[in-house]
């Protein structure tokens, strides 16, 4: 038989549909394993900038950078020390091949599921870590980076999609962040083994650092094969009573889910009828969470964290830090990264999305203005001379610590969490692509960019960043709509009732799915009454 489906009211304020059940063991350890695909991206990060430091690589690798760095300790300019277009292409093709990778990942992930995305970036990763670890030329260095650049592309499309649509709506920020707190440590773990390894003798210390890569790369890769696929994705590819099951496992052998599994069931209807998501994307319909797709990638590669995460040990080098110092001052922001992504998985779905994105924007806004200040008062224009005092390069850690700590409870999870719970299931892979895509493209730039604006831009390049967290933080206090606990199936609610942008999905009366009418929106009232009849 037929039971209409109770009335739920929505005012646009993060309210939304409530489903039984609750945080499994099942669910958390499946979060768990999926989310470790955050520690390869993270080492990645805070590898690269730490081996690129080391005098035995730059030595075999980049010689005329060596030969700088030596002028620069004589008195040379501390700015352009580290400015070589070579040194930044190995950094910056990584994000190059994520990009190209994010344009067909998605179709991956449509077809063969999120669990098989995630396996096959473990596996491009493992290569990568391989190829690099046995490097003997910049070409290899460059093919293993791509290699790992594909496995980017996978994992950061497929692993936000997954945590996303297995966790319990009222969860799903808390358990999401997993991922990036995952990035964290991984940043952290290549931070302690950049100052161990650098102090091996016979300069093959980095070898070991890019090898170590293939570590979380097996975690990913074997645990991938026990992970359950999604009841979104099985349902999509026609396992419905597989995806039953799943839905019962992961949400508690005594809840009822005929509830929140019809609505799946309702929402792949509706996606079915989707042939063409890239294009589909494009739509007025769907012109709020294609903004977001867009913007908030492209806003938190301009926070600068990447300037920092990438190129700590250099930046503190250009400081005046020694290299030991240098790298132990990477270790200590890395430590400040996880406590602080500790603080937003515990905050997340109290405080909502758009508390933390406008805290944490204010506070990275005033570091990098007293970080830029600093450095320019100590080194001047020219950027000639001695080393700054030890006590100006501490307060300049400092800071850097404050603003790192800032981004890493704000802009860094919520960056990856908004555009993954924002799309409806028809386009969701392709969203998700863009999202991937422009993230890419964007620390690309970014990473390509940096040393040549340290070396013309110098102190001001603080500054220049200072002024884009000013424009984002304003962006999120006008047009980003709270969405904590909404289910992911009923997110239209948040954009029907926004000031902005419910001029652009009113008139589909949609919930989150194209061509599925099943809710009412009485225009002149931010109200949306959702009521619809399934069979149990």
């Amino acid at each position: 038989m037929a039971v209409a489906a109770p009335a739920a009211v929505s005012t646009g304020a993060g309210q939304g549909k409530e489903y039984p059940g609750g945080l499994t063991l099942y669910v958390l350890l499946t979060c768990a394993v999926a989310a470790t695909g955050g520690l390869v991206c993270g080492y990645d990060i805070g590898i690269s900038g730490g081996v690129t430091s080391m005098d035995a690589f730059l030595h075999k690798f980049f010689p005329s950078v060596y030969r700088k760095e030596q002028t620069a300790r004589g008195g040379g300019s501390q700015y352009c020390k580290f400015d070589s277009q070579l040194l930044t292409a190995f950094t910056s093709s990584l994000y190059l091949a994520a990009l190209a990778a994010s344009f067909f990942v998605a179709s991956v992930a449509h077809s063969l599921g999120r669990k098989w995305c995630m396996f096959g970036g473990g596996v491009s990763f493992l290569a990568g870590a391989a190829l690099n670890a046995a490097a003997q030329d910049v070409a290899m260095l460059i093919v293993g980076r791509i290699l790992l650049g594909i496995g980017v592309g996978f994992a950061g499309l497929s692993i936000p999609i997954y945590l996303s649509e297995m966790a319990p709506h009222h969860l799903r920020g808390t358990l999401n962040i997993g991922f990036q707190l995952m990035i964290t440590v991984g940043i952290f773990s290549a931070n302690l083994v950049n100052y161990g390894v650098d102090k091996i003798r016979g300069g093959w210390g980095w070898r070991l650092s890019l090898g170590l890569a293939a570590v979380p790369a097996a975690v990913i890769t074997v645990g991938s094969l026990f992970l359950p696929d999604t009841p979104n994705s099985l349902i999509r590819r026609g396992y419905h009573e597989q995806a039953r099951q799943v839905l019962a496992r992961i949400r508690g052998a005594d809840v009822d889910v005929a509830d929140e599994y019809g609505d799946l069931v309702s929402a792949s209807e509706a996606s079915a009828a989707v042939r063409r998501p890239w294009l589909d994307v494009l739509g007025r319909r769907y012109r709020p969470q294609l903004t977001m797709a867009v913007l908030v990638p492209f806003f938190q590669q301009l926070t600068g964290i990447n300037v920092i995460m990438f190129y700590a040990p250099v930046l503190f080098k250009t400081i005046g830090l020694g290299g030991d110092a240098s790298l132990m001052s990477a270790v200590i922001t890395g430590l400040v990264n996880i406590v602080a992504t500790f603080v937003s998985i515990a905050t997340v779905d109290r405080l909502g999305r758009r508390s933390l994105f406008l805290q944490g924007g204010c506070q990275m806004l005033v570091c990098q203005i007293v970080i830029g200040t600093l450095i320019g008062v100590q080194f001047g224009a020219s950027g000639d001379g001695a080393a700054i005092p030890k006590a100006s390069a501490a307060t300049v850690v400092a800071f850097i610590c404050i603003y790192v700590a800032g981004f890493a409870w704000s802009w860094g999870p919520l960056g990856v969490l908004v555009p993954s719970e924002i799309f409806p299931l028809e386009i969701r892979p392709a969203g998700q692509g863009i999202n991937v895509a422009v993230n890419m493209m964007c620390t690309f730039a970014v990473a390509q960019a940096f040393l040549p604006m340290l070396c013309h831009l110098r102190f001001g390049l603080f500054y220049f960043f200072g002024g884009w967290v000013l424009v984002m933080t304003l962006f999120v206090a006008a047009f980003l709509p709270e969405t904590k606990g909404v289910p992911v199936e009923k997110m239209g609610t948040v954009w029907r009732t926004h000031w902005f942008w419910g001029r652009f999905v009113a008139d589909a009366g949609m919930d989150g799915r194209a061509g599925n009418r099943d809710s009412a929106f009485h225009k002149g009232k931010d109200i949306a009454i959702e009521s619809r009849s399934r069979p149990v």
